[in-house]
């Protein structure tokens, strides 16, 4: 019965996908996060969508090539590899994003779009045009960062995680 309601479910959200999302939505409040984090890591699923599909588009197809897409272009905001990212995090298996501030996550987003973009107009043929491209999203957003960093006076990459959600939401309350 349990089974039949799931796979319900399921072919409501196929038909309609707003349903998938607010489940999503739902899913991360239960977990305890932010609303206004809650909407901002929505909206970058599907960011990372959209750069994925360019990359499928582009001929990337093997999961390999996306970690390694992802870990340049994370490499040249953040200044860390995604591995040292999650070590700075301590993460072991949880989802980096999923443990980011809301900082980290606009940063990451604007890598993804601008990636998206740079390889839209270029039109790389292959995998190695599509690394250089990564490179060059990340460094637009390495810059956003830097001035992030310059005109607030605090650091966008931390070690804030998940355990305590209140903090991924950067707001006056918690720059106190």
């Amino acid at each position: 019965m349990w089974l039949a309601e799931v796979g319900n479910d399921r072919l409501n959200e196929i038909a309609d996908p707003e349903k998938a999302i607010l489940r999503g939505a739902e899913f991360y409040r239960k977990k305890g996060y932010p609303e206004g984090w809650i909407n901002q890591r929505l909206q970058t699923i599907e960011m990372r969508k959209e750069l994925t599909d360019e990359w499928q588009r582009r001929g990337i197809t093997q999961e390999k090539e996306y970690a390694i897409l992802t870990d340049e272009m994370t490499k040249a905001w953040s200044g860390l590899s995604v591995k040292k990212y999650k070590e700075l995090k301590n993460l072991k298996k949880e989802n980096l994003r999923d443990n980011m501030t809301n900082i980290e996550l606009v940063l990451n987003m604007l890598a993804e779009v601008t990636t998206t973009n740079i390889s839209i107009s270029q039109e790389p043929d292959g995998f190695e045009h599509s690394k250089r491209i990564a490179r060059e999203g990340g460094e637009v957003a390495g810059i956003a960062k830097k001035e992030f960093e310059k005109r607030t006076g605090k650091k966008a990459v931390s070690a804030v995680n998940a355990k305590n959600k209140t903090l991924l939401e950067i707001t006056e309350k918690n720059e106190e």
